[in-house]
């Protein structure tokens, strides 16, 4: 009688033991997924990044160099000006009044701003002086008119 309560206290406490041991191989993670989803992710907005800075389907004028200037992206406020004289600040439709406010708003709070235009070839001139006088009642200096590449024959 002893004997077998022995063996099944044994055989208890083994298994007591081993299904701890099964427990702690449940504790460690497998990271591999993870990481394919975080690269995943990375390829994703490496490649919407360029999309998503040019909100309007516009074309530009020929000419003109790339722009050497080391600038932070925080500077830069990216204004599109549509053939009917729409103006769009980041993505956002404004008026002309409304996107003065908007320019001297952001230069009062950062000074070393600078204003990327994009203009499409057929917009009269009058929007695009409308938008560099807004600058320049302002004292915004620091902007930038971008046109297409130059093609070479």
């Amino acid at each position: 009688m002893l004997g077998s309560w022995c063996l099944e206290l044994l055989y208890l406490t083994m298994r007591r033991f081993s299904q701890r041991n099964s427990l702690v191989t449940l504790n460690e993670i497998n990271i591999t997924p993870l990481l394919d989803l975080a690269f995943v992710l990375l390829i994703i907005f490496v490649i919407t990044r360029p999309l998503l800075e040019q909100t309007i389907d516009l074309n530009l004028p020929n000419g003109g160099t790339t722009d050497s200037r080391n600038i932070d992206r925080s500077n830069i406020r990216v204004i599109e000006i549509t053939p009917r004289g729409n103006y769009w600040l980041q993505g956002r439709p404004l008026t002309l009044p409304q996107l003065e406010a908007a320019l001297v708003r952001d230069f009062r709070s950062n000074p070393k701003l600078v204003i990327d235009m994009r203009a499409d070839k057929s917009t009269t001139w009058n929007y695009v002086a409308g938008l560099i006088d807004a600058c320049s009642r302002n004292k915004i200096t620091s902007f930038s008119v971008r046109t297409a590449p130059l093609e070479h024959k």
